[in-house]
């Protein structure tokens, strides 16, 4: 089993949820099947890297995409779906911007990392490249998990829950767009990925 964590638009792998997740690969002594990259601005270099990255987990565990989870939050959610989608891996979007081209589409411009304060520029043909990996609908619902707060301030958790009908969902009361209660959920998290969130360096399968 391995676990490719992918952060949101503005943030970093020093987001909370990144920082927890790895703590506890840690603890599990799974650090070696964990990978969180810096995802650049443009959604097709992001994605050509996450895929990189995940051949490079594959091939180092003599794996194939059954065994990966990748985890996502906002617009890593988004990233994720499309990488389950086309390698055929599992997912786990944390409050995703389902419809991110239309969402993002008013953050063209200038912008700083909420953790480094490092500008970046989020171009307009970015938001092109988001349109054309797009997934209109999921396929095999049940290598999903979707995690949504009612409480989201930036996206509507409905159309999350819509747009992964029939898909393993939490819909959390309350909350907010970074997920304040995810560690209340990480467990679930590690062993819809395979791993045994009580005993160190077991794989569940």
């Amino acid at each position: 089993m391995m676990m490719l964590y992918l952060h949101g638009f503005r943030s970093s792998p020093k987001s909370s949820k990144a920082q927890i997740l790895e703590q506890k690969m840690q603890a599990l002594g799974q650090f070696d099947r964990w990978s969180c990259p810096a995802l650049p601005a443009s959604p097709a270099e992001a994605l050509a890297l996450c895929k990189k990255l995940a051949q490079d987990l594959m091939t180092r565990h003599h794996a194939d995409a059954s065994e990966l989870t990748v985890v996502g939050s906002s617009l890593g959610g988004f990233y994720a779906v499309t990488l389950a989608e086309q390698l055929g891996c599992r997912a786990v979007a944390l409050n995703p911007a389902v419809y991110a081209p239309r969402d993002l589409a008013s953050q063209v411009g200038e912008h700083t990392q909420y953790h480094t304060d490092e500008p970046f520029i989020f171009l307009p043909e970015h938001v092109d490249e988001l349109s054309a990996m797009a997934v209109k609908q999921i396929t095999r619902p049940e290598r999903y998990l979707l995690i949504a707060a009612t409480g989201d301030e930036v996206l509507d958790w409905q159309e999350m829950h819509t747009y992964f009908e029939g898909a393993q969902q939490i819909i959390i009361d309350g909350d907010n767009h970074g997920l304040s209660s995810f560690e209340d959920h990480i467990n679930t998290v590690l062993q819809f990925a395979g791993f045994d969130p009580n005993h160190p360096n077991t794989p569940k399968s």
